[in-house]
């Protein structure tokens, strides 16, 4: 087999993450984008394994803890998407701001008063949202 195939293949799955992570807003396709990449890696690293005929099978082991990354960092990231969902309403990455910027935000007096703001992040709205939850 020839290391070309596997390595045009890869780096085509790579650029279909890349696009992915810096092409979409919906947090849970940046997820699964970065998984896109994180394969084209696990391809990579076992195509080169079996060409380089290595004796220890590094590459297949490496694989396996890349794997196992990846499983983690879904996970981590599906319950912080998930967080976030709950919170705000909305798993859009553009409306997404700093935690510490939004609790001054809240914090600074006349807030309740201004009729431009928000509802989702008035103090008012929040309790509402929280009873709607619930």
């Amino acid at each position: 087999m020839h290391l070309a195939y596997p390595a045009v293949l890869a780096v085509l799955l790579f650029c279909t993450g890349l696009y992915g992570v810096l092409a979409r807003r919906n947090a849970i396709l940046v997820l699964m984008s970065v998984e896109l990449m994180l394969n084209a890696v696990n391809l990579n690293l076992v195509a080169f394994d079996v060409w380089l005929r290595d004796a220890l099978h590094a590459g297949q082991a490496l694989t396996l803890f890349t794997i196992a990354i990846a499983a983690a960092e879904t996970g981590i990231g599906l319950a912080i998407v998930l967080a976030v969902y709950r919170n705000r309403g909305s798993a859009d990455v553009d409306r997404l701001r700093d935690t510490a910027e939004t609790d001054a935000a809240e914090t600074l007096p006349g807030d309740e008063a201004d009729d431009t703001e928000d509802q989702a992040t008035a103090p008012a709205g929040k309790a509402k949202k929280a009873e709607a939850t619930t």
